[in-house]
């Protein structure tokens, strides 16, 4: 099957399938005062909030199928804002995080970029400036859902083929080599590399040979 020769990454393996669903801001921040001036401040775009007084109380209760983006502190408490991070990066979550500190220098910003945040703002922060960082990240989560549903979509679609067709599909869409030339490759006859052909088109659903390149170029960006 192609997807032994085609290896899925961790973000493939560990992505579900986009799912209609409102979006969700989550905010982790050990201080009461400031997840209930946050939640009412976004609350105002009339989006859902979820606040954690604790980076592994948010961990307990994430759900990876709900598009949305984080809002996070650094300094907490047992696990740190950049603990937090590097446990999300290691599950292959891509879920938008945006920093709010209060103690911003140089190093911990690049720390926090390192491990996946898209913003790093300093504690206190206008709040229409964060009101757009956080409509820009809602935004960008829900461009990189669209994304890994195309690629799931295009890894099941190749899934239906047998080895000799990936193989032969291989040559169609990354060599853009033709039939009489497979058939050299792979040392058997035309008619039988037309009917692979055939066949890897008829699985597939694929209406042209450019339709192909594409989706064998969305499992190849995948890995």
């Amino acid at each position: 099957m192609l997807t032994q020769t085609l290896p899925k990454s961790e973000i493939i393996r560990n992505t579900p399938a986009l799912v209609p669903a409102e979006p969700i801001v989550y905010i982790v921040d050990d201080d009461v005062k400031t997840l209930d001036s946050l939640q009412d401040l976004i609350e105002t775009l009339e989006i859902a909030v979820r606040t954690f007084a604790a980076a592994d109380r948010f961990l307990e209760t994430y759900d990876a199928t709900r598009p949305g983006c984080l809002l996070l502190d650094l300094r907490m408490p047992g696990m740190s804002g950049l603990d937090l991070l590097r446990v999300l990066r290691g599950r292959g979550t891509a879920l938008p995080v945006i920093v709010l500190t209060g103690y911003g220098d140089v190093p911990t910003a690049v720390d926090a970029i390192k491990w996946g945040a898209v913003e790093f703002l300093e504690k206190p922060c206008k709040a229409s400036v964060l009101l757009e960082h956080i409509r820009r990240a809602l935004a960008l989560d829900m461009r990189q859902r669209a994304a890994r549903a195309d690629i799931i979509a295009a890894l099941e679609r190749l899934s239906r083929l047998t080895a000799r067709e990936a193989e032969v599909l291989r040559y169609v869409a990354r060599e853009w080599l033709s039939s009489k030339e497979i058939a050299r490759r792979l040392n058997i006859a035309r008619k039988t590399v037309e009917a692979h052909r055939a066949k890897i088109m008829e699985k597939t659903g694929a209406q042209s040979v450019a339709e192909l390149v594409w989706l064998y170029a969305l499992t190849m960006n995948s890995n």
